[in-house]
């Protein structure tokens, strides 16, 4: 397929090359006669043209299908009415001044009318618009400023299990960098960890990493700005932020949440299963202890106060699910109990 636009692109630069030599080639019949440079200049300028046209593609394949039907409709209809306007001109008898007033108003009114078609065309309710505007591909994936500095984004994208295309948006990367140049030695140090973590990802073969250079400059919030993005591209956003996944599933945005993730994949522990734990630290309720599984799963021991900095075999008796996480309750088993006492 890249062979495919290639050959196409060069063809492309070969007819505008040819058709400039051709157009040069009859002025020098005229105008520019006895000038043996004049061909050559053609074929430049046709060069020239080409590369315009493809540096223009790539600027449209940014800008979303519904700005551009906006745009353009916009622009027609601002120069439909240049050339009303122009009318009232036509007796102006100095053919010099009426090209001008001409070139003027189609300027102005083109302007105003592309500007207008842009912002304006959300209020046309044109049936299934909206579902083709924001039809985008369904493994785009929008990655949000906390989770690419928590950094298991690339862990989980180097194992495979998440794919597709990552976009990461120009505020986003704006805001790593003002949070990189902060002179808070934390937040800098999480900045910079943030910039790696995005070069990290572009080196990784498995998904394509793009930088989406939208703005939306009539909102100030990035996560706000994440969901009007999510919604314009059809995409899923993956973030940590527990307030922005809740924002954005109300606006029926497909949210990835790592640490939900990070939940899930914990070793299931049942009621009645004999654990093994050193307690760490005193729990808030009198005589309770406190220690960890290696997930980090804090768990909470009755009557292990006494045992700090000790090894302790405890028994499972209930498990509280909270969004943060799993919190589980356990109690001493007879043996420790036994040699309490």
């Amino acid at each position: 397929m890249k062979w495919g636009w290639l050959v196409f692109k060069l063809a492309l630069i070969v007819i505008c090359a040819f058709g400039g030599y051709l157009i040069a080639d009859q002025l020098m019949l005229t105008t520019f006669a006895g000038h043996p440079w004049v061909p050559w200049a053609g074929v430049l300028s046709g060069i020239l043209f080409a590369l315009g046209a493809l540096s223009f593609e790539k600027l449209i394949k940014r800008i979303p299908l519904k700005v551009l039907a906006g745009g353009t409709i916009g622009l027609a209809l601002g120069l439909l009415m240049a050339k009303l306007i122009g009318f009232a001109f036509a007796s102006v008898q100095n053919t010099t001044i009426s090209v001008v007033i001409y070139v003027i108003l189609s300027c102005i009114f083109g302007y105003i009318g592309i500007v207008l078609g842009t912002f304006k065309i959300d209020e046309f309710r044109i049936p299934n618009w909206t579902r083709v505007a924001h039809r985008g591909n369904p493994l785009t994936k929008i990655l949000d400023t906390s989770v690419i500095i928590d950094g298991r984004i690339a862990d989980i994208v180097e194992t495979g299990f998440l794919g597709g295309v990552l976009v990461i948006p120009e505020f986003v990367l704006q805001e790593l960098q003002h949070i990189a140049d902060s002179p808070d030695p934390t937040r800098r140090v999480r900045g910079r960890r943030g910039l790696d973590i995005i070069k990290r990802l572009q080196q990784e073969k498995t998904v394509e990493v793009k930088i989406d250079r939208q703005d939306f400059e009539n909102i100030n919030e990035v996560d706000a700005k994440l969901v009007a993005l999510g919604l314009r591209l059809n995409a899923k956003i993956v973030t940590n932020d527990y307030n922005l996944s809740k924002v954005a599933e109300v606006q029926g945005i497909r949210v990835l949440n790592i640490n939900q993730l990070a939940n899930a994949l914990k070793p299931v522990v049942l009621p009645g299963e004999v654990l093994r734990l050193q307690i760490l630290k005193e729990g808030k309720e009198q005589g309770q202890g406190i220690a960890y599984l290696e997930d980090g799963t804090m768990v909470v021991v009755e009557n292990a106060s006494r045992h700090l900095g000790k090894e302790v075999e405890v028994s499972v008796t209930s498990i509280l699910q909270t969004t943060a996480g799993r919190l589980i309750f356990t109690t001493l088993k007879d043996s420790d109990i036994a040699r309490q006492h």
